[in-house]
């Protein structure tokens, strides 16, 4: 009941606010002749003075972070949006209002029993950026390391909470008055984002996840070369405080300063690509807050980050299992060679939609909806209305909605956003197309089958040992009495294979190896014999 009230009083603080700053009219203006005729009614209401892109972009801020986290990904859609509220809706990336530097200060001291000044050598009080969720202040530490001092919005907890509630409840309605309730599956896409935010407001875990990925794309590697992830101070990290190393850098958003300081767009938008598929398909990890606010570029020509991206900002961060990276994979293959067949076989051995799905048909559907878009730079086509079409084509053929996607699919918009306002003539297809095949034969190739066996033998001469006494175990569970003798005479069979073993124990470590090289041996030859079967056929 007190949850319901909480909703309620909520949806009439967002329906005050909207009326407030005259969203209908900005609604009026993006939608014409498609908006709802009952938004006319309002014209009676004063008329703003701000413009419509000021006007949401305060609102939003209004609302609370869930709503500007809102307004950061129509930010990155360009393409989707009037110029002018694709400007406004940009501040919101690293120029939301800051909260008051004595609050800042207040919730450092609390972080370390200490003040600011005593904790570091110097520290700004003016934040350098302020987000949705925290702002940064510059500092230096006493051993003379320049950092960045995240620190959390007082009060945000509260706002989210609420938000969340009201989410909560218009999902359960969905689910139980729509027709396409149960397909889209609301209450666990809420559900998710309720773990990503509440994970969010700890930046602990935030450090915790920027270390992750420093780790998989560490400093002068070869993939470390696709982006610089600074590093965490785990001295300095509370729940409300996080610091990391300070680097330079300007937003991926400013063109113009980066041709001027000769920076590559065409390898940064190339980059962009691989640095995504490898971050979703190779290590089932990715950065999924990639708006320009979070994406620096290294402009000093003689610093080691010249060229490259700088990720900042790891609240949210996606995981993807094995089934997920491998069922993704071979879709976008079969999308890329345009086999619209298998990714309707995809569909249905996933259980993504029932059993009973004729394949030609959605294959038919799924053609439809993707072939216009093939053999076009990436300034001709959107990802965003191939998704539309493919929900509308989902609807018909009963899809699910996987809620673990959700967060892949806005940063793969975000990724399309980012690589058409670096480079319009990018063929994201063509791009993209190389990294999955490499990454296809690294997975099923002689490497990953050779890499499997070293992970599996360990398990191997654990459990050997332990099989007769399993089997036992199993066996001598009550039996019928028709198939008591049968099984007794298993067992006598099983109690002397297994003293046979017992026997060969001390030299289950040659065995083990030499058994190894023969699988291996094996597995190479009928790779080289299939790979000369694929090239005479």
């Amino acid at each position: 009941m007190i949850g319901g009230l909480r909703s309620a009083a909520r949806a009439l603080t967002i329906a005050k606010v909207a009326l407030e700053f005259r969203l209908d009219m900005v609604v009026q203006d993006l939608l014409g002749n498609k908006a709802p005729a009952w938004l006319r009614l309002l014209a009676v209401l004063p008329a703003p003075t701000q413009a419509r892109g000021e006007r949401l972009k305060n609102a939003l801020v209004s609302l609370g972070p869930i709503f500007v986290k809102l307004g950061q990904t129509l930010s990155t859609r360009r393409d989707m949006l009037p110029t002018d509220i694709a400007d406004a809706l940009a501040q919101l990336q690293d120029r939301v209002p800051p909260f008051p530097s004595s609050e800042a200060i207040a919730i450092v001291t609390a972080a370390f029993d200490k003040a600011p000044q005593d904790v570091f050598a110097t520290f700004d009080t003016q934040a350098v950026a302020s987000a949705s969720i925290a702002q940064v202040h510059r500092a230096t530490l006493k051993t003379g390391e320049s950092v960045a001092v995240k620190v959390l919005r007082p009060g945000v907890l509260t706002q989210i909470e609420q938000d969340l509630a009201l989410m909560r409840t218009a999902a359960g309605w969905l689910s139980s008055h729509s027709a396409d309730g149960r397909r889209l599956r609301p209450l666990e896409v809420v559900k998710e984002f309720d773990t990503i935010l509440h994970a969010e407001l700890d930046l602990v875990l935030e450090a915790a996840n920027a270390d992750q990925l420093r780790n998989n794309f560490p400093p002068n590697t070869a993939r470390g070369d696709l982006v610089y992830v600074p590093k965490v101070y785990w001295d300095y990290c509370r729940k409300s405080v996080m610091v990391t190393e300070w680097v330079d850098g300007i937003p991926i958003n400013r063109l113009d300063d980066l041709q001027a300081a000769g920076v590559d767009l065409l390898k940064l938008s190339r980059d962009g690509v691989e640095l995504f598929f490898t971050q979703v398909f190779t290590d089932g990890y990715f950065h999924a807050d990639m708006h320009p606010g979070n994406i620096l570029v290294g402009i000093d020509p003689t610093g080691p980050n010249f060229n490259r991206y700088i990720a900042l900002d790891f609240g949210i961060m996606g995981t993807l299992s094995d089934v997920d990276k491998h069922y993704l994979a071979h879709n976008f293959l079969a999308f890329f060679r345009r086999d619209y067949k298998a990714v309707a076989q995809l569909h249905i051995d996933s259980g993504w939609v029932p059993a009973t799905t004729r394949v030609d048909e959605l294959a038919m559907a799924v053609r439809a909806c993707c072939e216009p878009f093939f053999n076009k730079p990436i300034k001709d086509i959107s990802l965003g209305l191939v998704l539309m079409r493919l929900f509308d084509a989902s609807r018909r053929f009963n899809v699910e909605i996987q809620p673990q996607l959700v967060l892949l699919q806005k940063t793969l918009l975000n990724t399309e956003g980012l690589g058409r306002s670096l480079n319009p003539e990018l063929d994201l297809w063509q791009t993209a197309q190389p990294i999955l095949e490499r990454w296809m034969k690294d997975q099923l190739g002689f490497p990953a089958f050779k890499k499997r066996m070293l992970t599996e033998i360990p398990q191997w001469a654990e459990l050997l040992p332990q099989l007769p006494r399993l089997m036992h175990t199993a066996l001598s569970a009550p039996q019928p009495a028709a198939t008591q003798l049968v099984l007794q005479a298993q067992l006598t069979q099983l109690a002397q294979a297994n003293q046979k073993l017992n026997r060969r124990l001390r030299w289950q470590n040659v065995l083990s190896w030499i058994t190894l090289l023969g699988l291996l041996a094996t597995g190479y030859v009928l790779w080289q014999l299939m790979r000369v079967m694929h090239d005479a056929f």
